[in-house]
């Protein structure tokens, strides 16, 4: 498998989950999905922000660009719909990154700084995209967790089953 075609697919997956987490979250009031629940960003909110906080970085770092994020719990919208919007234009430039990602990009390699931790590092070209991609998963499903919480059923949200793969047999 070339990785532009893994990071095709995980890109439609993560525009998927996303649309479909944020309409549940949608319905939810403001108060509701800034409540502190004890989750590791807090709230809903803080870890719908985080998801785009991250990915935003990632892409900043995939483009060569400079990383504005200052704090892995930094808030960049504390308006829903501002915050929702932002989520599926990122979505978008997501997946055409994914589209045109280079061939060779598994076999060079990636340097970056992490804000999180405080230091640089160099990794196997695919190693980042991989972790990018797995971060999105990972904090997702504390969100469907928190959801759960309140009686709210996410669905099925396993990655087989999304609409990327209506047809193909």
């Amino acid at each position: 498998m070339r990785l532009r075609d893994y990071a095709v697919a995980m890109a439609a997956y993560n525009a998927w989950m996303n649309d479909r987490l944020y309409a549940l979250c949608a319905a939810l009031p403001d108060d509701e999905r800034k409540r502190d629940r004890g989750a590791f960003f807090a709230s809903i909110h803080g870890t719908l922000n985080h998801l785009l906080l991250g990915d935003q970085a990632w892409m900043q770092r995939f483009s060569g660009e400079s990383v504005s994020m200052r704090a892995p719990e930094e808030e960049l919208f504390a308006d829903f719909d501002a915050l929702r919007g932002a989520r599926r234009r990122l979505d978008g430039r997501i997946a055409d990154w994914a589209a045109a990602l280079p061939d060779d990009a598994s076999d060079a390699t990636f340097s970056f700084f992490s804000v999180t931790y405080n230091k640089h590092r160099t990794l196997p070209g695919w190693a980042p995209i991989v972790h990018f991609f797995n971060h999105q998963t990972h904090h997702r499903g504390q969100l469907t967790t928190l959801l759960s919480q309140l009686g709210i059923d996410p669905g099925v949200t396993d990655f087989p089953w999304m609409p990327f793969f209506d047809g193909h047999q």
